[in-house]
């Protein structure tokens, strides 16, 4: 494929731009269904990261030909207040649920008794969440979740961030509603878990909750990053309706929509025991979770005959897998240390074989998980895997309790690096705020080197790591440190590369105590708060001499802020990281130069676009007058500076009777 570099069009060439637009959407959504759906690409991913680069600048230069379902928009990024609520046009029905093989059996020959010639379909049940899509002349226009199955909450923006979704099918008119299943992976599922134990926020139970909790966010672009999927099952509407379920499925795959496989006809009660037992047997393979069987009848018009309870359709049963338990014995409870600084603890387990693998180990979470299930080291556990696939403790066997079995409680010292750790109010997790920590040491120094920290070119991931592995750096003050020859000496880094990672680091020993703050890594403070702080205090020593009260009466600063600055400089790892940061040359003093106080006292919010000024440039000119800058309108406000293409903010500042001004008047009151 030819690399795209064309450069964008001119306005003259509109139809032509047009018409390679709609070109480019169309081969974007041919090449992410052979990837996502039939995981078989046929171009490499910066092919397809070419064509996507191409569209979105040519999306940015003509937004007035900006396609709403183009395929840019899957990576979400719009933010909902709320979902709204929707009736659904066809009812989402629940399906009976069935636990044994008798229960099918009766099932089967009931309907077979007063209809002999019968044909069923046994299809995987999955375990994940339920949505119906509307399609117009082959164009998504809405997708709700099941809710009650009588109205459901649209989640439209949603929707589109899933790969699996086609937003133009290939073909069809007229109206069309089908009804899918949305999902986690379990290796995605795996994955998000990992991160949320590093980051010390709450797991997911299972992926199920773990999709309807993606599919719920009010910001499309944190669904979008959740690599959600999607079985289409069922045709709720068309124009023109086929014979069979059977037929569906076919007509659904020839239109685009990602069908799950595997589905069998059977003409009897025991083929159908017999493929409700295959699908089982398949289960523990799957990539994703299955938590039954589900049997419907086949024909649609016999569907009809056979109607429904004021519950559930009567051509249908839901057959449940029962989960896999074992008991094993805790042997011990060991802390694995994140890269965040989250100490997470960890069962070691007696081996034990379950769901089709042997299980030494099961992740805790956090003292308030073992808290709530009162595991104990040398007591004997009962053990599922969530989702099938993480070893899960679900509960304690208490009778089988070892006499003196004491409870358990986490370490007060980091076991990495020996230095106290703290948990914050609120939070479940434990966490090592040590700086120079050896298990975060990469994380820290990455974060330290950031463009919104200080800022430091040509030091990515690969290049930090090296020096950490050829022990040149222990912490991040000893960048400053470093010699030239010992960097050209590394693997791909050459007399070169060396010169400018020694030029980028020392362009950065003038970044200012904004970069700095915000490069430490200090628990709550970001870009905004580090910048508010150091235009405040002016030099870092005066910082590290605050008190919590003094902190929270910076406007911004909250008290959770304030505790957590006082605590970072408390300890003497990061008071001792400071002072070689300062004695490397490193500037503790900020950029922000006071110009006045005209603004002492007052808040004001940015909103729209300025004539002349930038969001950024617009808020600092507020904090170099003594003036607050924040982000959201409230009765504290003070101002609300406003620009064209207002948002919400405008309307609340209206309704609390905020005063409402421009650019010029802005200026005016600072000059």
């Amino acid at each position: 494929m030819q690399e795209i570099k064309n450069a964008l069009p001119r306005n003259s060439d509109i139809s032509a731009t047009e018409a390679e637009m709609r070109s480019l959407e169309k081969e974007l959504e041919y090449h992410s269904r052979l990837y996502y759906e039939l995981d078989s690409p046929i171009i490499q991913d910066e092919e397809y990261d070419a064509l996507f680069r191409r569209l979105e600048d040519l999306e940015r230069s003509y937004p007035e030909l900006a396609n709403p379902n183009s395929p840019t928009q899957r990576v979400g990024g719009k933010v909902s207040e709320g979902f709204t609520e929707v009736r659904h046009e066809v009812p989402m029905d629940s399906f009976d649920k069935v636990f044994s093989e008798q229960e099918i059996y009766d099932f089967v020959d009931k309907i077979r008794s007063e209809y002999p010639d019968a044909v069923f379909t046994v299809e995987k049940k999955f375990d994940g969440l339920s949505v119906s899509l509307e399609y117009e002349d082959g164009l998504l226009v809405r997708g709700l979740t099941r809710g009650d199955g009588i109205s459901g909450e649209d989640v439209t923006e949603n929707i589109k961030t899933i790969k699996s979704v086609p937003i133009r099918l290939n073909g069809g008119s007229g109206k069309m509603i089908v009804r899918g299943e949305v999902y986690m992976p379990r290796k995605v599922f795996a994955r998000l878990n990992e991160k949320r134990d590093a980051a010390g926020e709450k797991s997911f139970a299972n992926p199920r909750n773990a999709a309807a909790g993606s599919l719920r966010q009010l910001d499309s672009k944190i669904c979008a990053e959740r690599g959600l999927q999607i079985f289409i099952f069922n045709l709720q509407l068309a124009d023109v309706m086929p014979k069979s379920h059977t037929e569906s499925l076919s007509v659904l795959r020839d239109l685009g929509f990602t069908v799950s496989e595997g589905t069998v006809q059977c003409s009897t009660a025991e083929e159908v025991v017999n493929a409700v037992r295959s699908i089982g047997d398949a289960r523990k393979s799957l990539p994703y979770d299955i938590d039954g069987a589900v049997i419907k009848v086949d024909s649609l018009a016999l569907r009809e005959r056979l109607g429904s309870t004021a519950a559930a359709p009567r051509w249908a049963v839901a057959f449940k897998f029962p989960a896999e338990i074992v008991e094993t014995t805790l042997l011990n409870i060991e802390i694995q240390v994140g890269r965040t600084g989250v100490l997470t603890p960890r069962a070691v387990l007696s081996p034990v074989h379950l769901a089709g693998s042997t299980v030494s180990y099961a992740t805790l979470h956090n003292i308030d998980f073992i808290r709530e299930r009162d595991v104990r080291i040398g007591d004997t556990v009962r053990l599922r895997k969530a989702g099938d696939i993480i070893p899960e403790i679900i509960s304690v066997v208490t009778e089988k309790r070892p006499e003196g079995a004491s409870v358990y409680e986490m370490p007060t010292h980091c076991p990495s690096c020996n230095e106290p750790v703290v948990r914050e109010n609120g939070e479940v997790a434990v966490r090592c705020i040590n700086p120079d920590c050896a298990s975060q040491l990469s994380r820290n120094i990455i974060h330290f080197v950031s463009r919104g920290a200080m800022n430091i070119d040509n030091l990515g991931e690969s290049v930090i790591e090296q020096f950490i592995e050829n022990g040149l750096i222990k912490s991040a003050a000893d960048l400053y440190y470093l010699k030239k020859e010992d960097i050209a000496s590394l693997d791909r880094l050459g007399e070169k590369s060396a010169q400018n990672i020694i030029d980028a680091i020392e362009k950065s020993r003038d970044a200012g105590l904004e970069r700095l703050l915000c490069g430490l890594g200090i628990r709550h403070i970001g870009e905004k708060a580090a910048q508010t702080l150091a235009s405040k205090f002016g030099n870092i020593e005066a910082l590290m001499s605050a008190t919590v009260e003094s902190l929270c009466e910076v406007d911004d600063i909250g008290r959770e802020s304030a505790e957590s600055v006082v605590r970072f400089f408390a300890n003497d790892s990061a008071r001792e990281l400071v002072a070689r940061l300062l004695e490397a040359g490193v500037s503790g003093e900020s950029k922000d130069k006071p110009l006045g106080n005209s603004l002492e006292g007052k808040t004001i919010v940015v909103t729209g676009t300025l004539p002349t000024l930038k969001r950024q440039e617009a808020e600092s000119l507020i904090r170099l007058h003594g003036g607050n800058a924040s982000g959201s309108v409230s009765k504290k406000t003070s101002y609300l500076l406003c620009g064209s293409d207002a948002g919400s903010k405008l309307k609340k500042a209206q309704d609390l009777g905020i005063p409402v001004i421009n650019e010029e008047e802005f200026l005016a009151m600072i000059n």
